[in-house]
């Protein structure tokens, strides 16, 4: 295969998911609560936190030249207004490790995790969360701008919309005895004990947040609270263009290959408005789109279908389906003609030569684009380290590395190798 010179080979975290002990943020509070969907708390997590010059050392020797990660905003203001220079200075010295290692660091400034205070004060569905997000970006830019070319802001910002509708959809297919879990590209729970203890994780919500329904970045989302999201993008990226103009500023969308069976072709294209077509006002400014796929998805007259009899299943029980890589960058492109960084693509399995054969694919499809004239930047594996899949906890194994969590011993699979390989 052949890429263009100075295509970004590389890998991405998230804050909350690897770094451990993350104790100002709202996953961190609703993880220790007696009623709370998620399986196990991340505690300290594979502690990224501290062994994140290893991590990146060993994403550098694999030959990979781009690393992916979040700044906490729990961490960087973990009261309202307060913000801690100890914590900046932390970031500080992981962008520097990435650039003494001749990795470009591409920073997320928000990947689902929220500071506590903000979930109290009404959360994703308040319309003052614009103004402090983009007071966070500032901040950040203000601190950080000059060691940083690319600046995601928000990840899958439509998360809360995808969540809304299988939502949903929920109580159809348990009535079928579907599992919907398949459907949504982030680990949450969506079995019958959680429904079950409903009312009382709401009546401890109370307790912790203040409001029986605390409206986290993952909760499902009204319309209103969709716009909110993107009017944060924009003042956010409005915020860091004001200090550094040049920074490359866009967001991330979690999308699917949408495939139309017969007959579906009118709720593929619901489908398809919903999760990306309706976002297209809020990114015709930006610098590039993030590109967040993993799988496909099936219309037929009625909605989406099952997976098909006898296809391969991940962990996460999507299709096993790489080609849907390039399929979804040829159809955002087709809408939103502006640079393409693919910032998350991966595969949780347990049998590391399908995640070579997942890579081998999907990268097959990002140079076709490329050769056709789409302009893709880079393409981030989703993980570089097996880590907390939210409320899955650490069942899912996504990395690059594995981790033995007793001992926080990384063990390079091969398929960071096999990644790795492209760069050099």
């Amino acid at each position: 295969m052949s890429f263009p010179k100075g295509f970004m080979f590389g890998a991405a975290t998230a804050a909350h998911q690897v770094e451990g002990n993350n104790t100002n943020s709202d996953c961190w509070a609703q993880e220790q609560m007696e009623f709370t969907s998620f399986n196990e708390p991340s505690g300290e997590s594979v502690d990224h936190y501290h062994r994140y010059k290893e991590d990146i050392k060993l994403l550098a020797d694999a030959g990979l030249n781009a690393y992916r990660f979040s700044i906490e905003w729990a961490r960087i203001e973990p009261t309202p207004g307060v913000f801690d220079e100890n914590e900046v200075a932390h970031y500080r010295d992981v962008i520097r490790t990435c650039k003494e290692n001749g990795i470009e660091p591409i920073v997320t400034l928000h990947h689902f995790s929220s500071p506590k205070w903000l979930i109290e004060q009404g959360g994703w569905e308040a319309e003052e969360t614009v103004a402090k997000f983009a007071n966070y970006a500032k901040y950040i830019t203000e601190q950080l701008g000059d060691e940083i070319h690319y600046i995601c802001t928000i990840n899958e910002a439509n998360m809360g919309i995808q969540i809304a509708a299988i939502s949903k959809r929920m109580m159809m297919a348990m009535q079928k005895k579907q599992s919907l879990e398949g459907q949504v590209q982030v680990g949450i729970n969506l079995e019958n004990p959680l429904m079950e203890r409903m009312k009382k994780a709401a009546e401890e919500n109370v307790k912790v947040f203040g409001t029986p329904q605390p409206q986290v970045f993952v909760s499902p989302r009204t319309e209103n609270g969709d716009q909110i999201v993107m009017r944060a993008h924009q003042a956010a990226r409005r915020a860091i263009k004001s200090v550094k103009p040049e920074i490359q500023v866009g967001l991330t969308l979690s999308l699917h290959d949408i495939q139309a069976q017969e007959g579906g072709e009118a709720e593929a294209l619901r489908e398809w408005t919903e999760e990306f077509l309706h976002y297209l006002p809020y990114l015709k400014d930006d610098d590039f789109f993030g590109v967040q796929n993993y799988t496909r998805t099936l219309m037929g007259p009625e909605g989406s279908l099952p997976v098909p009899d006898g296809a391969e299943v991940t962990q996460m029980d999507y299709e096993f389906y790489p080609q849907a890589l390039g399929h979804v960058i040829r159809k955002v492109h087709k809408e939103l003609p502006i640079p393409i960084i693919v910032t998350e693509n991966g595969v949780a399995a347990t049998d590391d030569t399908r995640r070579v054969a997942f890579i081998k694919e999907a990268l097959a499809g990002v140079e076709s684009c490329i050769a056709d004239g789409i302009p893709v930047l880079g393409y981030c594996y989703w993980s570089l380290l097996d880590n907390f899949e939210w409320q899955k906890g650490y069942s899912m194994t996504f990395g690059l590395i594995a981790v033995d969590r007793s001992t926080q011993k990384r063990y390079p699979k091969e398929s960071l190798t096999f990644l790795g390989s492209y760069a050099k």
